[in-house]
């Protein structure tokens, strides 16, 4: 879980980061409309967030597969807590999680379905819920700028800026949001069958129980004066 930790967190602030130069450049442009901007100025900006969209960019990619092996390794433990096995396999759960568009019906079901296992869906239904409604919007809003991010026009380039920007933000919150319900299970671990190792004497003579000694008097003679 350190993994999936470490990877949600440098992803939320490049998300961050992302958003933030995505909206000083739309207040640049803003600016450029009265004043001409300094070249040095323009150019570090554009290429700044460039080189942010594209970090930002691997990132959701390697957070989606860390927290994807983490799906298939809790949902085969709490199968097997039951006494039985996962009824979808890890090809299976990899391609609903990590292709466009599919991901966005499969990957909240298995969450779901894991929930039911564990006893938990009524507690996490509305965060599993909430979570997949933002992730929906965020889809979506992302598809539209990058289907808008071939405007030339000073307008054009400015609306797709503003969409940018509302992309990484939905973007970061989906994130935290499916950080939020991972952490969820996390706080109770699964309950994993356990066997109690009893130490048996090796010696065969103390598992016998011990002959009282024989008096040296019997009892039916009186002691000796």
């Amino acid at each position: 879980m350190s993994l999936v930790r470490k990877t949600v967190i440098v992803t939320l602030v490049l998300l961050g980061l992302a958003a933030i130069v995505q909206i000083g450049a739309y207040a640049l442009l803003l600016v450029n409309r009265t004043t001409l901007l300094n070249p040095w100025v323009a150019g570090v900006a554009t290429w700044l967030g460039v080189a942010l969209s594209v970090l930002a960019a691997f990132a959701v990619v390697g957070s989606a597969v860390v927290l994807t092996n983490w799906l298939i390794a809790r949902r085969s433990a709490a199968f097997a807590n039951k006494g039985g096995t996962d009824h979808r396999s890890p090809w299976q759960l990899r391609a609903g999680c990590l292709i466009p568009v599919v991901n966005l019906f499969w990957a909240p079901t298995y969450l779901i379905e894991l929930a039911k296992v564990e006893d938990r869906l009524p507690r996490m239904r509305h965060d599993i819920i909430v979570w997949w409604c933002v992730w929906a919007l965020a889809t979506v809003v992302c598809g539209f700028s990058i289907a808008t991010s071939f405007k030339h026009d000073t307008q054009g380039i400015a609306n797709n800026t503003v969409t940018t920007s509302i992309a990484y933000l939905l973007g970061f919150a989906a994130l935290l949001l499916v950080a939020r319900v991972c952490f969820a299970f996390e706080r109770k671990a699964v309950d994993r069958p356990t066997k109690r190792w009893v130490m048996v004497p090796t010696d065969a003579a103390q598992d016998s129980p011990r002959e009282s000694p024989v008096g040296v008097e019997s009892d039916r003679r009186e002691p000796a004066a």
